[in-house]
């Protein structure tokens, strides 16, 4: 302990501070990048969590003693990623998240004894407006969604019940399309008894009006989204293959697509007079003989015995043949039912960008198409689009300059070993984290860790060089004092005092050296010399 003791007190209070300053600092480091390089890397169990959902998981995560961490006000959740999937399955067989609302799970746990007729009711409601929320939000570009159902009573001695509707308020991604909006409408019309798609109305978040619950013809809803399906698909047809012709965003295509949405019903016969069978024949014969009696009708005449005894009279005698064939003739009935939809005319606007390319100088330089490619191009326009003179399709094909010249810096591809190894981004984003860790702990250990260490070491030296050379004219006085003592060899004591003032005159000037190179330890030590009591 005295050894101990007399070594920091010979070291001094500021280079023991020192140390201490420096030997915290590097702990204190090295602790940081092992807790940082030991810490399991976190990705995300689940976003766009609502408060129930998020209390719910943490105290899930708390009770496993599963490290977690919180961001953007507790809405997105983090998770060691090694443990990401077992959790979610985990919690899926918990019920959790909820999606924010009240499902079917309200009747879990009610006690049906002691519940009245109007609170079932309500938490019915609640649960189907629950259930259809979390149906709605499975929907892509649906962030989080509300639903209001109002489903009136019957009133007594009514002829009539009112109709049920709907009201849904959505937050989305970008924009809904057309048909996502109809989907949703019938959805929620099929899942509550008697609720027409027409009475259900949907708002975004910004309050745009989606669907105003008050369309009472779906054909011409059904018509319009017909039309643009057509016109977005056509002019995806018609941008790739231009595009790939004069380049990725050097073309720009507006297709208008104009349609017959009337249903056209129509009945014709055909008769084919070749094609007959003979269905009946009916054969009539007449035979009739009358006598002349020059013209005279008398009573006489008309008696019957008159008639035999008369004599020989001129008689008339007719006969006549009747024969009526019934044939079957052939008959095609034909009726053409003509569907509402029927494309009349398509018009085309196709605008191209032209040919740039480097100049003597490195610039680029822009060039104008040739007609020869304008009608290669219009040629391929009409084959994509079907077209059809006869209706009177019209397609145009423009060479302009773009206000954007192209780029020219080619996109970066993953290649090497980030291609070969195919690691995401988290993964490269924590190396470089290990990286910039690592140069840190390096920087720290050269430039503050380093000239700290030579700096300590250096006052030992000028400390020692100094007493050297106080303690150094001591032991020279004292060898003339010893000399006459000495039988003989004068010459050899001339030579080590000699020897000795030469070493001497070396050590003062190292000394004088390390003083200029290093004032204020030099001038520590002689203030701790001066505070040393006296022996």
């Amino acid at each position: 302990m005295q050894g101990l003791a007399d070594f920091l007190k010979g070291i001094g209070a500021a280079r023991f501070g020192a140390m201490i300053a420096v030997t915290a600092a590097l702990v204190g480091f090295f602790a940081f990048v092992i807790m940082r390089v030991t810490t399991p890397q976190m990705t995300t169990l689940f976003t766009d969590l609502s408060v129930e959902d998020s209390s719910g998981i943490i105290k899930d995560l708390e009770r496993q003693g599963i490290q977690f961490e919180l961001r953007n006000e507790g809405t997105i959740i983090m998770v060691p990623k090694d443990k990401v999937t077992r959790l979610r399955m985990k919690l899926a067989e918990g019920g959790l998240p909820k999606g924010g609302g009240v499902g079917y799970e309200v009747f879990d746990k009610s006690d049906a004894l002691g519940t009245t007729s109007f609170v079932q009711n309500i938490n019915h409601l609640r649960a189907l407006e629950g259930e259809l929320a979390r149906t709605i939000r499975a929907i892509d570009r649906i962030q989080a969604a509300r639903v209001h159902l109002v489903l009136p009573e019957r009133p007594l001695f009514s002829r009539e019940a009112p109709e049920p509707s709907a009201s849904i308020v959505v937050r989305v991604r970008g924009a809904l399309e057309a048909q996502q909006i109809r989907a949703i409408r019938h959805l929620v019309a099929s899942a509550v008894n008697g609720l027409k798609p027409q009475r259900v109305s949907i708002v975004d978040e910004t309050g745009q009006l989606l669907a105003d619950g008050a369309q009472t013809d779906p054909e011409q809803a059904m018509g319009d989204e017909r039309r643009t399906a057509f016109e977005k698909r056509m002019r995806k047809q018609v941008e790739d293959i231009v595009s790939s012709v004069v380049g990725t965003g050097r073309a720009r295509v507006q297709l208008s697509a104009d349609f017959d949405f009337n249903k056209i019903t129509q009945t014709s016969d055909k008769y084919d007079p070749e094609g007959r069978v003979l269905r009946s024949t009916q054969t009539r014969e007449e035979q009739s003989m009358t006598a002349d009696n020059n013209g005279q009708v008398t009573v006489n005449n008309e008696l019957p015995g008159n008639q035999q005894n008369g004599g020989v009279a001129a008689k008339d005698q007719s006969k006549k043949s009747e024969e009526t064939n019934n044939y079957e003739i052939s008959r095609t009935t034909k009726t053409e039912v003509t569907e509402a939809g029927r494309v009349n005319r398509i018009s085309v606007a196709v605008l191209v960008d032209g040919i740039y390319s480097k100049n003597d100088k490195g610039d680029l330089a822009y060039q104008d198409r040739t007609k020869e490619q304008l009608d290669r191009i219009a040629t391929l326009v009409r084959s994509a689009i079907g077209f059809d003179q006869k209706r009177g399709d019209q397609v145009e094909v423009v060479n302009l300059r773009f206000a954007d010249a192209p780029s020219t810096t080619p996109i970066a591809e993953p290649s090497g070993l980030l291609g070969m190894l195919q690691f995401t981004k988290d993964d490269v984003m924590y190396f470089v984290e290990l990286g910039v860790m690592m140069l840190l702990g390096l920087v720290v250990l050269f430039l503050v860790i380093r000239p700290l260490v030579k700096r300590i070491l250096a006052s030992d030296e000028v400390a020692a060089a100094i007493s050297g050379v106080l303690t150094g004219p001591a032991s020279d006085e004292a060898a003339p004092a010893s000399q006459p003592l000495l039988p003989s060899g004068a010459a050899s004591a001339i030579d080590v005092a000699t020897v000795q003032g030469q070493v001497h005159a070396q050590s003062v000037h190292r000394v004088g050296e390390l003083a200029e190179r290093n004032p204020n330890e030099t001038v520590a030590i002689i203030r701790q010399w001066l505070t040393e009591p006296t022996k």
